[in-house]
């Protein structure tokens, strides 16, 4: 399977974008797809070989999973690259617009398990999260 590509337009410097994507006490605010679902937990080693636990839970407790992975190049402001625990890789692109508009780009290998259209969907449902989570911070 190609990589996916999802991108968003976010209305603050990438000064802010980063520190909200990149701090738990932030991930936990907006690390989930929909409102049915939450992330209790976050926990982000943000250096190289470093590693990341995500815990994203159903609210109604029906499910759960952890989200792990480790990273493989931190470039502070600019971009994040790490593989998770499956081995499939993902990078994250944060490109300046000016001084006050920011475009984050994720692009990632998918499940082979799992229908693409649900993939780009459902990251691009988190990435919208954070999105409004950003603007509204």
């Amino acid at each position: 399977m190609d990589s996916i590509k999802i991108e968003i337009t976010i209305l603050k410097p990438v000064s802010t974008v980063w520190e909200l994507f990149t701090q738990p006490e932030h991930i936990t605010q907006w690390n989930f797809a929909s409102d049915e679902w939450t992330c209790s937990k976050a926990e982000n080693d943000l250096q190289i070989g470093g590693e990341f636990n995500y815990r994203m839970e159903a609210k109604d407790q029906s499910f759960g999973f952890d989200f792990k992975g480790i990273y493989d190049e931190v470039a502070p402001l600019e971009n994040i690259k790490y593989h998770l625990e499956d081995g499939r890789k993902v990078e994250v692109l944060f490109e300046i617009v000016d001084q006050n508009t920011t475009t984050v780009t994720e692009i990632f290998e998918p499940d082979p398990g799992q229908p693409e259209p649900m993939q780009r969907e459902g990251w691009y449902a988190i990435l919208d999260n954070f999105h409004k989570y950003v603007e509204n911070y």
